[in-house]
């Protein structure tokens, strides 16, 4: 089955795709400009909902609404349109913004930032009464993670050094450790590493940034599938539907077609009968 658009809002950096299990919809956003999207599969309705602050970044709270990890530092908690600070700024993160994020089986968040002219990315983790930590630094640019099926390990994506990485992950403390390389993306092999998830048999999907396809990886690191789209910058995917055999993909470069392909910026989805995972929910309160 080919990759189909079924939404295109010439999305500069479209980004972060994520299935919202009580509403039964995907959500994603365009960072740069400051929206965000969502899609309907069961009536093929599609809107964007958000006009603001960058969103680099977002989970689904438990609860159903939405914690958004933005420019500066922020995080603000978005439910039916009213905004809620979390995190007013992280005073190193003045001049950066947060990237890709996900929540972990105990409710708290990883989130990572770009690099900036003061310093390099960092991955932060949120716990769930808002104490933020950071975890990992001199990160190149912060991007996909995911779990394995057994929750002891945890992939983290440094697209600047094009490498996914694997970690001990403690679900207890959220402590992660032991960091070693799951998979090098040779400077030959078609883009850098961006968004990722771990679909139901423990193989890794992910995205390739100037690389026009997803990569499917098994569990020991090598590639079992590529999949190519009509879009030159590739960022993320997520499963979801109600067997989570629907596969969302988001790509970037919408504003300029011509170079990055006529499909840049689009939503794409396509369903291969390979099953995803629900994501975890965020269960983040106000500090």
């Amino acid at each position: 089955m080919q990759p189909t658009i079924i939404a295109d809002y010439n999305c500069v950096t479209g980004e972060g795709p994520l299935w919202h299990p009580l509403e039964k919809r995907v959500y994603w956003s365009d960072i740069p400009t400051g929206r965000m999207f969502r899609y309907d599969p069961a009536t093929g309705q599609h809107e964007q909902f958000y006009a603001g602050d960058v969103v680099g970044g977002f989970t689904i709270q438990a609860d159903g609404s939405l914690l958004l990890f933005m420019a500066r530092g922020a995080i603000k908690r978005w439910h039916n349109g009213q905004l809620t600070t979390l995190v007013e700024q992280i005073d190193d993160e003045v001049a950066s913004r947060f990237n890709d994020v996900i929540a972990d089986p105990a409710g708290r968040v990883f989130c990572g930032t770009m690099s900036s002219p003061a310093h390099k990315g960092r991955l932060y983790r949120l716990d769930t009464n808002g104490a933020l930590t950071a975890v990992v630094e001199n990160v190149g640019t912060s991007n996909g993670m995911g779990f394995t099926l057994d929750r002891q390990q945890m992939y983290y994506t440094d697209t600047r050094a094009q490498e996914i990485y694997l970690y001990d992950y403690a679900q207890e403390s959220g402590a992660i450790t032991n960091r070693r390389v799951f998979v090098h993306v040779p400077d030959d092999d078609g883009g850098r590493p961006d968004g990722m998830t771990v679909d139901a048999e423990g193989f890794v999907w992910s995205a390739r940034w100037d690389g026009g396809c997803l990569v499917r990886y098994d569990p020991a690191g090598q590639e079992e599938r590529r999949i190519t789209f009509p879009a030159r910058k590739i960022t993320s995917l997520i499963f979801g539907g109600p067997d989570y055999t629907d596969i969302y993909v988001t790509s970037a470069g919408g504003d300029n077609k011509a170079e990055n392909g006529e499909g840049a910026g689009a939503l794409f989805h396509m369903n291969l009968g390979i099953r995803g995972l629900p994501e975890f929910a965020s269960n983040v309160q106000a500090p």
